[in-house]
C-alpha cells in the first residue's frame, strides 16, 4: 500500500498565547490547478508571508489556500507611570496659586489625581520577548498545517473509497458491453440480409463475395472491441493510482479523460440499444468519477 490519498479541501485552525497577546491562525484550501496561497497578515508581520509559502510547498503539492492570522495585544502589560513633564508645570502652578490664595497647598493625592499626571502605558518587550512570540507563532502555524494535512488526508480516505466504487461501476458496465460485441458481427449479418432481402427483387442478385465484403466493413466500422479494451486498461490503471496514493489528482484526472473518449466512441458506434444503454450509463458514471477526481491532490 502507497501513501495515502489528499483532498484538496480543509480546514484548520491553531491559536496560541504568550505574555498577554493571543493569536489564531485559520488555514482554508479548496481545489486548484497548481499550489497558489492568499494571505493576510497583521501589520509588522509581513514577514511571515516567505515562511507560510515555504511551508505550504514542503507540505502539499495542490489546492488554493486561504491564510489568516489575527494577533490580539488587548490583554498586553500595562503600568501606571508619571507624566514628568506635566507633573514639573502643576508642582509650581500649585505653589504660586496657594501663595496668592493664602491657601493649604496640595497634597499628593490630590496632584497624582489631576489628568495626565498618572498614565497607562504598555510595558514594552524585549527582543527576547519579541523573539519568543514569533518562534510559539510559527509553531502553531505548523500545527495548523498538520491538522490540514490530516483533515485532507481522511476526506482523501472517503474520495478514494467513492471513486474505487465507481471504477468497478465502469469495470462491470465494460464487461456487459463485450458480452454484447461478442454477438455483434452475427446479429450485423442477420440484419444485413434481411435489409438485402427487402431490398432486392427475385431477379437482382449480389454475389456471396460482395455480400462477405459490405459485411465485413460494417462489422469493422461497429467493432468496440479496441475501445473496451483500452476501458479495461484504464481501470487497471486508475485502480493502480488509487493503490499507490500520492498525489496523483492530475494522472487520475487525465484517464478520466480517456474513459470519456472511449464511452464517446462507444455510443457512436452502435448500433444496439443494449449497447448504447450501457455507454450512456458508462458517461454518467464516468462523469460521477471525474466529480470526485477534480478534489484530489
Amino acid at each position: 500500500m502507497g501513501k495515502a490519498i489528499a483532498s484538496m479541501t480543509g480546514f484548520a485552525r491553531a491559536e496560541g498565547e504568550y505574555a498577554g497577546t493571543t493569536w489564531s491562525w485559520e488555514l482554508k484550501s479548496v481545489n486548484g490547478k497548481n499550489l497558489d496561497a492568499r494571505c493576510r497578515f497583521p501589520n509588522g508581520f509581513e514577514a511571515l508571508d516567505a515562511k507560510v509559502r515555504s511551508a505550504l510547498a514542503k507540505n502539499f503539492k495542490r489546492g488554493n489556500f486561504h491564510i489568516n492570522l489575527v494577533i490580539d495585544n488587548k490583554h498586553k502589560s500595562v503600568q501606571l507611570q508619571v507624566n514628568e513633564d506635566i507633573l514639573q508645570q502643576v508642582i509650581p502652578l500649585a505653589t504660586r496659586i496657594g501663595n496668592d490664595l493664602d491657601a493649604v497647598a496640595p497634597s499628593i493625592d490630590g496632584i497624582l489625581n489631576l489628568r495626565g499626571v498618572l498614565e497607562l502605558v504598555e510595558v514594552e518587550e524585549s527582543q527576547d520577548e519579541a523573539d519568543t512570540r514569533l518562534g510559539l507563532i510559527e509553531a502553531s502555524l505548523k500545527g495548523a498545517i498538520e491538522a490540514m494535512q490530516s483533515m485532507r488526508r481522511d476526506e482523501g480516505t472517503r474520495l478514494a473509497a467513492i471513486a474505487k466504487d465507481q471504477l468497478d461501476d465502469i469495470d462491470n458496465l465494460q464487461k456487459e458491453a463485450a458480452k454484447i460485441a461478442a454477438t455483434q458481427p452475427a446479429a450485423i449479418k442477420e440484419r444485413f440480409h434481411k435489409q438485402l432481402a427487402e431490398l432486392l427483387s427475385d431477379t437482382n442478385t449480389v454475389s456471396e463475395e460482395r455480400l462477405a465484403q459490405e459485411i465485413a466493413v460494417l462489422v469493422t466500422k461497429a467493432d468496440i472491441r479496441e475501445e473496451l479494451d483500452r476501458l479495461a486498461a484504464h481501470v487497471a490503471a486508475a485502480r493502480e493510482l488509487l493503490e499507490s496514493g500520492g498525489p496523483c489528482g492530475r494522472r487520475l484526472d487525465f484517464l478520466c479523460q480517456e474513459f470519456n473518449r472511449e464511452a464517446n466512441t462507444l455510443c457512436s458506434k452502435s448500433s444496439d440499444v443494449a449497447l448504447t444503454k450501457i455507454g450512456i450509463e458508462l458517461k454518467a458514471t464516468i462523469e460521477q468519477l471525474r466529480e470526485q477526481i477534480q478534489n484530489v491532490e
